[in-house]
C-alpha cells in the first residue's frame, strides 16, 4: 500500500488523531468524474451487448470509487459481475470489445475484472475471475482466463474496496453482489502486495508510497481510503516518513511519465516498516474490522 512497533499500538490516542475523519471516509462519489462518464457509459453498453440478460452488475472501484481519481495519472478501475451461466466464449468477445483503442480510454489504462457471481457473492482469498483485461495508453496489453496462473492478491484488494465503496454503474447494490474477504485474507493479500511494491518492477516510486500508506492506515482502521488521505495520516503520525511522503505526493500530482524519481533506500525503509505493520496486524487477530 517505523514509528510504532505493531498494528494495534497504531491506535493510541496521538495516531488516531491524524486518522482520516469517518466523515471523510463516507463521502464518496456518487457518479464517476465528468471526464470519464462517457466512456465508462459506452464500457457498460458494450459489456450489455456481449453479456446480454447474464450481466449482473458493473462497478467502478479504484481511485473512482474512493472519490481519488487524477485525470491523466490513475487508471480506471473496473469490476463486473455476471451470472455463472455466461458462456466462456463470449469472454475474448468481451475483451476486444472493451481493449484500447477499439474502445479509447481517456486514462492511464483500464483494469477490468469480470467475476461469476457465484464467486463474487462468498468471501475468498482467492483470483477467482475469469477475465482479467488490462488496456490503454499506459498499460501492457493483457487478457487472462485463468485465475491460477498469478498471484490472488490484487483481486482480493480490490473485491474488499469494492465491498466498502464501489460505485455502481449497473445492477443492483454493490453489497448483495460482492462480498467482503475475510479479514485474515485481506491482511495475507496486503502483505503480498507490499513485498510486490518493495521487489516488483514497473512501479512508479510515488504509488509505491501511497499504496503503502493506504495499506498502513486499512491496518489501522479496517477502512479503505484514499491515497492521499492516507498519506496524510501517516505523515501527520509518523515524523520520521514525512518527507518521504510529501514528495510522492508531490509526485502524484504530476503525470505518470512525468513522476520523479525517489530515494530508493527511504521508499525501502518505509515498505519495511509498512510490512511490519501488516505483520503485526495479522498477528493480533484483532482490531478494527476484524470478524
Amino acid at each position: 500500500m517505523r514509528g510504532c512497533a505493531t498494528a494495534t499500538n497504531c491506535g493510541t490516542t496521538r495516531r488516531d488523531a491524524h486518522a482520516p475523519a469517518d466523515t471523510g471516509r463516507m463521502s464518496r462519489p456518487t457518479a464517476p468524474p465528468r471526464e470519464l462518464r462517457p466512456y465508462l457509459g459506452e464500457l457498460v453498453d458494450r459489456t450489455r451487448a456481449v453479456c446480454g440478460p447474464r450481466l449482473v452488475s458493473v462497478l467502478a472501484v479504484g481511485s473512482v470509487a474512493l472519490g481519488d481519481y487524477r485525470h491523466g495519472r490513475s487508471d480506471v478501475d473496473v469490476t463486473v459481475v455476471v451470472d455463472d451461466s455466461l458462456p466462456r466464449r463470449a469472454l475474448p468477445e468481451l475483451a476486444g470489445a472493451l481493449a484500447h483503442p477499439a474502445l479509447p480510454c481517456p486514462a492511464a489504462g483500464l483494469e477490468l475484472v469480470v467475476y461469476p457471481a457465484g464467486f463474487a457473492a462468498r468471501p475468498s482469498g482467492g483470483a477467482g475471475y475469469l477475465l482479467d483485461l488490462n488496456t490503454g495508453p499506459s498499460l501492457p496489453e493483457r487478457a487472462a482466463y485463468d485465475p491460477g496462473e498469478g498471484p490472488a492478491f490484487w483481486y482480493v484488494l480490490d473485491r474488499s474496496i469494492a465491498h466498502q465503496c464501489g460505485l455502481p454503474l449497473f445492477g443492483g447494490p454493490v453489497r448483495g453482489v460482492i462480498a467482503a474477504p475475510g479479514r485474515s485474507a485481506v491482511l495475507a493479500a496486503l502483505r503480498a502486495s507490499v513485498r510486490e511494491h518493495a521487489e516488483g518492477e514497473g512501479h512508479v516510486a510515488d504509488n509505491r508510497v501511497l499504496n503503502g500508506c493506504r495499506s498502513a492506515v486499512y491496518c489501522r482502521t479496517g477502512h479503505w481510503f484514499a491515497k492521499r488521505a492516507a498519506a496524510e495520516a501517516v505523515a501527520a503520525a509518523e515524523p520520521d516518513f514525512r518527507p518521504l511522503i510529501t514528495e510522492a505526493l508531490r509526485s502524484f500530482a504530476r503525470p505518470r511519465e512525468a513522476a520523479p524519481a525517489l530515494p530508493a533506500a527511504a521508499v525501502g525503509d518505509f515498505l519495511g516498516w509498512v510490512a511490519g505493520q501488516v505483520d503485526a496486524a495479522a498477528g493480533t487477530g484483532g482490531g478494527p474490522g476484524a470478524p
